[in-house]
């Protein structure tokens, strides 16, 4: 049992010492003088709360400020002030860990020293994970608290705030390993200002340590800043640059530890009326491990990806112990083994292993759903062939960056199949890389298959991040391991039966106990290891931590109930994933809401309404239920019954076309309906040339998983990619390829849109929303608007500057060769940027073409002629293409002259030279 104490306050330190944590407190000294009595009319705040990226806003007004002064802030000297004329205070971080319970506060405390009225932010970063149960905010004397409420309590307090003319701000999050919390307030001159946050989080031990990290991230300048840890920099050594205003004090403060621990059973602690039983045994001999790596090697890894991976992978394949049996499987659109087979890992195989790693070339799609039937495959058939150790553990660890593109798609589905087939026999271990890898979706599959998931984040170090994850369910210890405890003593128990537990890291167990009726708690944990079958017992006094709790200053007398209720709502959350039907599911729902609002914590059930005593101003903090379709700022429309619902959408993607028959080449099609550039069927390519008023087209022939870019513009920063998907077979030696996914970036909104043939997705950092084609219904962010036509089309529009149409062609399933696609159309008047580039980019600035000498060829209706572009002179044929935004079906008629060799002599360059590494990057100019 331990209490640690860790405060940072980029101020002046106070002399008061820290136990055991090797940081001290620094606190902020005396405030400026106070501004002058003059009473304020009015206070006009604008705030914006968000957890990672979602963002919500709100107009917040007092009226008739009386003239309360703040508590003395401590300040003495002058305050260090950006070029903005914000003084920052104090800025202090103080945390105490209890036993494994970190309980964090951070505050700020600052002023507007500018003549005008300007924003004052307060940006903090929180662990993912952390349960945030408390924010004020101070204003000149105002105090704003917080309060837990049930979501849709909350929300109709919101509208009724708003319906007033008082209205709040919707916060949202996403996961990520930590999550942002950042207020924005507009502060009249010379007001003062203090926001304070407080969460609570579960140190788990990982790698045989503890890690606590404090993010120290102050933003600005501050009079003094010392630490017990000898960290106690010069004003000038906290600026970036010997003139500088800013600070260079801009990261995280990492404690590691470990704590001494019993051999027997574990730790028992019992305090306040509930248990927790920490179990971290070591000195045992590690068990045999099975293990299969299920490697992503789709077009979406290429380069740094792909290299980090197969270094870490070399490193991880020398770490394999001489008892243990593997195999490797890569995949994208195909699924290959390097051996069908479980084999020892002896020298000479795992170095034929480092070998065919070596030799991987990323490209095309990811067929997630086969890899992992095929590992679960291998591993049925060794164990039904006793190949494998009764006392050995089986995995699978599957590494990828990207959500399936090939084969099933349904992402329900491949949780299902999954599940089938490793049935109750093995783990399955999740690393996704990158941000737009569907986290959520390897969370799940893994929870649900007794492993768990980790984010690896596509940087230099996603080979050090592959390698410490691999460490942690490297070293198999025991397995099926069972606490028992005296039913009629103890309930309300968390999750008491493991699957494994690997070496390094820690089982945590809690429950409530019947205290005042019970003297001592016994616990029995019974479990496999290498050589036996363990059975180890542990027995507590119910009142043994009384007296370190009364003379510790620094425990938390709340640490039991907070971690008890900590698991709870974690493990409840993890059931509910994976519950099988709507009805245990809202019933699991119903329990979560009642611990969070029994524990005072913000779940995606229950919202935070921050607010002031005479609770007539009203903030809210809220949650998504579900990250990948929660909503923000944007709006969200859903009109399933309304199939013609096409508001907001350009009028050229309305046109009624009219078919065109053949037609001499001086005859061109009207320009209000076929006037469009387009990329469709097997990719067929139509550029209009508005001037000269002809069509010119080409095909590119490529291979599945590449991806094309059809609009390159760092002037509007703007992107459009397709990515190839093939048929399923080829026919006359050539297998054709279509778009199966478009991907569009507008960097100046961060917006990222891709659509796919089941999904259309908007993204904005780490938010995401989907809509399906199911679906006829429109999204709105940043005055960007998608609007979808259910199993029809989907038009995005940004602002008043450009539009694009998708369209979605759906084949028959069960057909021999074609697949799903989509072709994409593009109007010339779209205001690209001189600088755009692409396939079809580089004709927002029109050639001069010329067409001439016109010919008979092999067929009356296809004449061939001469073309000069760009210097080049090739021949080109006459001929149709289809537009299918009319007619998905059989297609309206364009004719247009046909370049062949992929538009060799009409683009830039080779068209090799379009192809790019990931869905949402900017080409290099050919």
């Amino acid at each position: 049992m331990y209490a640690l104490c860790c405060t940072h306050k980029p101020d002046l330190w106070a002399t008061r010492d820290c136990s055991c944590c090797g940081s001290s407190p620094i606190r902020g000294s005396n405030s400026p003088e106070e501004a002058s009595g003059k009473k304020m009319q009015y206070l006009r705040s604008f705030l914006v709360l968000f957890l990672i990226s979602g963002v919500g806003g709100f107009d917040l007004v007092i009226d008739d400020i009386p003239d309360r002064s703040t508590s003395d802030w401590g300040y003495v000297g002058d305050l260090v002030e950006d070029d903005d004329k914000i003084g920052l205070y104090s800025y202090k971080v103080q945390s105490t860990i209890t036993s494994r319970l970190a309980n964090t506060m951070i505050q700020a405390k600052m002023v507007n020293n500018a003549r005008r009225p300007q924003p004052i932010m307060f940006d903090v970063q929180v662990p993912k994970g952390a349960f945030i149960d408390n924010f004020t905010m101070d204003i000149n004397g105002i105090t704003f608290t917080s309060h837990i409420r049930e979501k849709s309590e909350a929300r109709k307090m919101y509208a009724q705030a708003k319906a007033r003319g008082k209205a709040a701000g919707i916060v949202r999050s996403n996961a990520l390993d930590m999550e942002n919390f950042q207020t924005e307030v507009n502060v009249p001159p010379g007001m003062r200002i203090q926001f304070q946050l407080h969460y609570h989080e579960m140190i788990r031990r990982k790698l045989s340590s503890y890690e606590h990290i404090i993010s120290v991230k102050p933003g600005r300048l501050a009079k003094h800043l010392e630490a017990h840890v000898s960290f106690k920099p010069t004003m000038a050594q906290q600026r970036k640059c010997p003139k500088c205003s800013s600070t260079a004090v801009d990261g995280n403060f990492v404690v590691q530890y470990d704590v001494n621990r019993e051999t027997t059973g574990g730790e028992l602690e019992i305090f306040n009326g509930y248990f927790i039983h920490f179990f971290a045994p070591e000195n045992l001999d590690p068990l045999p491990k099975n293990i299969l790596f299920v490697i992503d090697v789709s077009g979406s890894m290429w380069g740094l990806k792909m290299k980090q991976t197969i270094e870490a992978m070399k490193a991880i394949l020398s770490e394999l112990r001489a008892a243990d049996q593997f195999s490797l499987i890569d995949f994208n659109h195909n699924v290959r083994c390097w051996r069908d087979n479980l084999v020892s890992a002896t020298p000479s195989q795992v170095e034929d292993a480092k070998k065919y790693i070596q030799t991987i070339h990323p490209n095309g799609g990811t067929n997630i759903n086969e890899a992992l039937l095929r590992a679960t495959f291998i591993l049925n058939e060794a164990k039904s062939l006793g190949m494998l150790d009764p006392n050995s553990v089986s995995m699978i660890v599957l590494v990828s960056d990207g959500d399936p593109t090939v084969g099933e798609l349904k992402l329900t589905t491949i949780q299902k199949n999954v599940k089938q087939s490793i049935k109750d026999e093995f783990s399955l271990f999740c690393l996704g890389i990158g941000f737009d890898v569907d986290y959520d979706f390897l969370q799940r599959i893994a929870t649900d298959n007794r492993g768990m998931a980790q984010r690896i984040f596509g940087n230099q170090e996603t080979s050090l991040q592959m390698k410490n994850f691999y460490n942690q369910v490297s070293t198999p210890l025991l397995k099926k391991i069972q606490f028992n405890y005296p039913q009629e003593s103890v309930s309300d128990v968390t999750q008491s039966s493991f699957h494994n537990y690997f070496g390094g890291s820690e089982i945590v167990v809690a429950g409530k106990v019947d205290t005042e009726n019970l003297q001592h708690l016994e616990s029995v944990v019974t479990a496999t290891a290498a050589n036996a079958e363990l059975v180890m017992e542990t027995l507590r006094d119910v009142e043994e931590l009384d007296g370190f709790m009364k003379k510790d200053k620094y425990a938390d007398p709340e640490f039991t109930r907070k971690l008890w209720a900590y698991l709870t709502v974690n493990q409840m959350m993890a059931e509910r994933n994976a519950a099988p039907t709507a009805a245990l599911k809202r019933n699991i729902t119903k329990s979560i809401l009642q611990m969070s609002l029994d524990h005072h914590i913000v779940t995606p059930f229950t919202a935070m309404l921050i607010e002031n005593a005479e609770k007539d101003e009203i903030m809210l903090a809220d949650q998504p239920k579900d990250p990948r379709k929660g909503c923000c700022p944007g709006t969200l429309g859903l009109t399933p019954n309304a199939p013609n619902n096409n508001k907001g959408i350009p009028a050229w993607a309305n046109v009624t076309a009219v078919p065109v028959s053949f037609m001499p080449e001086q005859r061109s099609p009207p320009v209000s309906s076929l006037s469009i550039n387009r990329v469709d069927n097997d990719p067929h390519f139509i550029i209009h040339l508005p001037k000269s008023q002809k069509n010119i087209c080409f095909n590119i022939n490529s291979e599945p998983g590449k991806i094309l870019n059809l609009v390159s513009d760092p002037g509007t920063g703007a992107v459009v990619n397709g990515q190839l998907v093939g048929a399923k077979k080829a026919e006359n030696k050539k297998l054709n390829t279509y778009f199966g996914k478009i991907g569009f970036y507008f960097k100046k909104k961060g917006l990222k849109v891709e659509i796919t043939t089941e999904t259309i997705t908007l993204k904005d950092g780490s938010y995401a929303i989907t809509l399906t084609w199911a679906d006829t219904g429109h999204i709105i962010r940043k005055q960007l608007l998608i609007s979808v036509k259910k199993e029809s089309n989907v038009t995005i529009t940004v602002g008043e500057e450009m539009s694009f149409m998708v369209l979605l062609h759906r084949v028959w399933k069960k057909h021999p060769v074609n697949v799903d696609f989509l072709g994409i159309y593009i109007p010339p008047e779209n205001q690209f940027s001189p600088a755009a580039h692409g396939l079809i980019g580089q004709f927002a600035s029109e050639p001069e073409v010329s067409i001439h000498h016109q010919t008979p060829g092999q067929a009356p209706e296809k004449p061939q002629a001469i073309m000069e572009v760009k210097g080049n002179k090739f021949t080109v044929t006459r001929g149709v293409q289809k537009d299918y935004r009319t007619d998905r079906v059989q297609g309206t008629d364009v004719l247009c002259w046909f370049v062949h060799n992929s538009g060799k002599g009409f683009i830039d360059g080779h068209y090799r030279d379009y192809l790019v590494p990931h869905l949402y990057s900017f080409m290099k100019k050919p």
